[in-house]
């Protein structure tokens, strides 16, 4: 484990002790957490970029295209 000091308002510390305690976890952990879930946020919005360069509106055009047309199931209807 490393040590990070941070320097934020008061406010900002009494919301995350508040939540830290309502969830029953340290204030440490309620941080740590809230950086990894922003990290992989991040990480998946880069990915779906990344992912829609590669995506062609002709390729989806023909995918569906070969969908049958028909009624959907009782189940599946509003």
């Amino acid at each position: 484990m490393s040590t990070l000091s941070l320097n934020h308002p008061k406010s900002l510390l009494e919301q995350v002790e508040a939540l830290a305690e309502k969830e029953g976890i340290s204030v440490n952990q309620f941080i740590a957490l809230a950086v990894a879930e922003k990290l992989a946020t991040l990480a998946t919005a880069d990915y779906l970029a990344e992912r829609a360069k590669r995506g062609s509106r002709d390729k989806l055009l023909a995918v569906l295209a070969k969908a049958p047309d028909v009624e959907p199931e009782e189940y599946d209807k509003p």
